[in-house]
This record gives C-alpha cells, sequence and structure tokens, in this order.
C-alpha cells in the first residue's frame, strides 16, 4: 500500500508539497502494491474483486498521503519523537478510518472484508514504511557522499591553482632578474654587442613574459622560447657557448607547464656553462617514446658540484608545478655526465592541446 521509491533527500531536509506527494515514482508503487492486496480479499468475498481492488486503492492513497505529509510537516518536532516515529503512527492511525471510508462509498461490506483489509493494512504497511525510510536514508548518504567529493574536488582545484600561481609568481622574478644580471654585466664590460643584446632581450621578454601567467603551453612555445633564450646568452658569451636543438615533430603540440623546458635550460646556462672560463655545449631534445614526452637538457659543464648554490627554488618549483600539472606520472631526474656535465630529464605522459 505505499510506495518504495527511494526520494534524493532527507527525511528533516525534504521541503514539497502535494505534487511531491503524490509524485508519480510513489503513486506508482502505491497502486501496484495496493491492487495485489486488493486482489487476496477479492478470492475468497462475496464482492466483486475489481470494488475490492478499489476500496485498497483508496487505503493505500490515504496511507500514501499520511506518509508523504509527516514527511515534511510539521517543520519542526520535539526532541522525544523522531519524524519516523510520528509517519509509523500516522500511518496506522489512518488505516482504519480510511478502510472504513472505503467501505463507506463503495456501498459498504461485510465486516470481515472490513476486518481484513485493515488488519493487513496494519500489519504490511509499517514494514513497507520502514523499508522506504531505510532506503530514503541510503539515498540521502549516497547524495552528501557525492556532494561532499564534488566539493573537496573544488577545493583540490583551487588550492592547486592558488600554488600553481604562487610557483609562477616564484619563476618569474628567479627568471627576469637573472636575465637582467647577465644583461648589466654585458653593460658594464663595455661590450660593442651590449645595444644588440638588449634589443633582442626585449623582444624576448615580450613573447616571454606573457606565457608565464597560462597554466599550459605546447612543447613547440617552450623550444621558441629557449632558442631566443640560448641566441641571447650566445650574444653575452660567443666563444664559449655551443647548443642544438632538437625537437620531435610529433611532440611539438603537447602540452606542459610554462617554464618546463626553460628553467633546465636557464640551468645549464647558469649553473654549468658560465662558472668555467672554457664554456661548454647545451643539447636539448624532446622526443617521445612509450607514450611517454622525454624532455633532456645536457650540458658540458662543471657537473652537479658546481650546482649547490641556487639550483634548488628552480628544480623544486619546477617539480611542484609538474606534480600539479601531471600528479605522479611526471618525473624529473638529475644526472651526472662524465667526465663533466649534467644531464635534467622530464618524462611526462602525452597529452595531445587542448580543442
Amino acid at each position: 500500500m505505499l510506495y518504495s521509491q527511494a526520494v534524493s533527500k532527507g527525511p528533516n531536509q525534504e521541503r514539497g508539497s502535494f505534487r511531491r506527494i503524490f509524485a508519480w515514482p510513489r503513486l506508482r508503487m502505491t497502486l501496484i502494491t495496493a491492487t495485489a492486496f486488493g486482489v487476496l480479499p477479492g478470492l475468497h468475498s462475496e464482492a466483486p474483486m475489481l470494488l475490492d481492488v478499489l476500496r485498497s486503492w483508496l487505503v493505500g492513497g490515504a496511507v500514501l498521503f499520511m506518509f508523504g505529509w509527516l514527511e515534511q510537516w510539521p517543520r519542526r518536532l520535539p526532541r522525544w519523537l523522531p519524524r519516523t516515529v510520528l509517519r509509523l503512527i500516522g500511518i496506522a492511525v489512518v488505516i482504519p478510518p480510511s478502510s472504513a471510508f472505503a467501505f463507506t462509498i463503495t456501498g459498504g461490506g461485510s465486516e470481515h472484508d472490513y476486518a481484513f483489509l485493515t488488519v493487513v493494512g496494519l500489519l504490511f504497511a509499517p514494514w513497507i514504511a520502514i523499508g522506504t525510510i531505510l532506503r530514503q536514508r541510503d539515498a540521502f548518504a549516497r547524495e552528501q557522499a557525492l556532494e561532499f567529493e564534488l566539493v573537496r574536488s573544488e577545493f583540490e582545484r583551487r588550492e592547486s591553482d592558488a600554488r600553481l600561481r604562487l610557483l609562477q609568481a616564484q619563476v618569474e622574478p628567479h627568471f627576469l632578474f637573472n636575465t637582467l644580471a647577465n644583461v648589466q654585466a654585458l653593460v658594464d664590460s663595455g661590450s660593442p654587442q651590449a645595444s644588440k643584446v638588449l634589443t633582442s632581450l626585449i623582444a624576448y621578454l615580450r613573447a616571454a613574459v606573457p606565457r608565464m601567467h597560462s597554466q599550459s603551453t605546447t612543447l613547440e612555445n617552450e623550444v621558441d622560447l629557449v632558442r631566443s633564450y640560448l641566441e641571447l646568452m650566445q650574444m653575452r658569451m660567443p666563444d664559449r657557448l655551443q647548443y642544438a636543438i632538437h625537437l620531435d615533430p610529433a611532440a611539438a603540440a603537447l602540452q606542459c607547464p610554462p617554464m618546463t623546458l626553460l628553467t633546465l635550460v636557464e640551468n645549464a646556462v647558469r649553473h654549468g656553462i658560465d662558472p668555467g672560463e672554457a664554456g661548454g655545449r647545451i643539447d636539448v631534445d624532446v622526443w617521445l617514446r612509450d607514450g611517454q614526452c622525454l624532455i633532456r637538457v645536457t650540458d658540458t659543464g662543471g657537473g652537479l658540484k658546481n650546482t649547490t648554490h641556487g639550483l634548488g627554488t628552480g628544480l623544486t618549483n619546477l617539480r611542484e608545478r609538474l606534480k600539479l600539472a601531471f600528479g605522479t606520472d611526471a618525473r624529473l631526474t638529475l644526472i651526472e655526465v662524465k667526465p663533466h656535465g649534467v644531464c635534467a630529464e622530464i618524462s611526462i605522459p602525452v597529452r595531445e592541446r587542448s580543442s
């Protein structure tokens, strides 16, 4: 006689109307259940079976109304009276008079039939109600868990965005100050290349700085920035720096955090090539292998022993940005090259350009 369809909100939070009380899922289950109970007395009653089914529908409708009404009203209950208990009491109270009303408007009937309908309702309706309430609570718990998961995901996303902005804010001054220091050294030395280098630097910064604020870029853009940067550095020390860049065309459109490749190259220049009088060579290689994109920057500088000062912040920030972008799928490793030099390698999962 009672619907068993679980609803999406808990008993104390549901705020509906008659439309919710007699919603089609509830009404359908009530009609099915009431029909089944109406057939039982029809098997041995002298009244037509259709009449018994109609009476059962009327009682089921009254139970449905009482169950739904007490689900929403009264708004507040005393602490000693749980709403579940109130709904069960309401069902038990409404069955006898609703049975009497059903028999009255259908032309009456035997006391046996009235007693049978009333007893069956009192025996089965509360248990069906308990099952419905338990399903309601399960559905409410699942919805709450889903909402909590969505809220947590949103907080994690906002936290990641905030951390990424903070890391980018740390990267920008680090890169700009280092680059400007190089230009200042060139100007102070009276090099005739100072004006040319400064012009190239301005053009380079116009292209590079806006990309620092992006959450992602492509490896093709990264390689373009690195090429411009190395051109500037070669102007500053033409006899001490050689470089080569190789980009696998299949990897050009892959996404990565801004300044990923540039950070490695800048460290190679600052800590590998610049400190030594003999200078050295930097090789930049980007290619695909086994579903991973490998980014390798190798220099022939002084090795890891010359990178103890200032390298930690740059690589720590880069590792953190890679983690925010790719999780545990990204890896950054440093390997000392014999007889001298350092190889920095990044491995990231393949991700296509966003449409």
